[in-house]
């Protein structure tokens, strides 16, 4: 079967786009990368390219040795992705070593992945350890109303945890771990990979500071749920304080407590302080 017949792609696709729509990929903003499973390289393996030349990924990512990775390229955008998919997109080998990288299918215009491979493949490899070889999906996007929110709020993992709970009902179930917040680096080198992948060791979600989100996830509805939810708790928390500095109401620690038993979910304690 070809990559383009796989359902794996058609689904990447589809979420690509659907983040596009909501104005999250602005120029050659975010990027996207999914693991392959065993099934899905055997599906495909007639239609990938061996013998290509073997590029350093700058960090090890050991547990990914000899892994298949779908992945967005450096400088594309996402509004092109289903217009051209073979010159946006790639699927990259790991060598025996998970210390170099070989394109074996796609960025057909001589391009290669996203510059944030780094962070995407420690990140994998970390939420990898956490569940089990379960966890599939990175995906980063420039979420507007988080971002701004990076601007107001001091940047602490329980600060922003509370305060994006307590905007939605839903909130402390969707992520009950939280999330994570790493202040402002520049992108795409080892510094930054190792610092968000140290909170990903506890969080699905990392926001990067004047910059976006990166979720992970073991599908691609859920990944994407998952970054909906957040930005659109940060949307409403931005409303609410474009009215006004104080809320009248909110939700309890009490309600937060009563939550986690209905829906039988583990909160982060950190994030469950009585605030002044």
């Amino acid at each position: 079967m070809r990559v383009a017949e796989a359902k794996f792609y058609q689904d990447y696709l589809d979420m690509a786009a659907h983040g596009e729509k909501m104005g999250w990929h602005e120029r050659n903003g975010g990027n996207f990368t999914y693991w392959l499973k065993p099934e899905d390289v055997e599906m495909v393996k007639d239609d990938l390219q061996v013998g290509r030349q073997w590029n350093s990924i700058g960090i090890m990512v050991r547990q990914l040795a000899g892994q298949y990775f779908l992945i967005s390229g450096t400088g594309k955008y996402f509004y092109n992705i289903n217009r051209d998919p073979e010159d946006c997109l790639g699927i990259i080998e790991l060598d025996d070593k998970g210390e170099n990288y070989r394109i074996v299918w796609g960025f057909s215009g001589g391009g290669r992945p996203t510059s944030e491979m780094p962070t995407h493949l420690m990140n994998m490899e970390v939420r990898a350890r956490a569940t089990g070889d379960k966890n599939r999906v990175i995906y980063h996007a420039h979420c507007t109303n988080l971002i701004a929110m990076t601007f107001l709020l001091p940047l602490k993992d329980e600060v922003f945890t509370r305060e994006l709970w307590e905007m939605m009902t839903e909130c402390p179930v969707v992520f009950p771990e939280g999330v994570g917040i790493v202040e402002w680096m520049v992108p795409g080198g080892r510094e930054i990979a190792v610092a968000t992948a140290q909170k990903a060791e506890k969080y699905n979600a990392v926001i990067w500071a004047h910059h976006g989100l990166f979720c992970s996830g073991e599908d691609f509805d859920s990944t994407f749920g998952l970054m909906h939810a957040i930005e659109k708790s940060a949307e409403i928390w931005i409303k609410v304080h474009s009215v006004s500095s104080q809320m009248r109401q909110t939700i309890s620690v009490d309600g937060f407590r009563q939550l986690a038993r209905e829906f039988n979910v583990q909160l982060n304690e950190q994030a469950l302080y009585e605030k002044e």
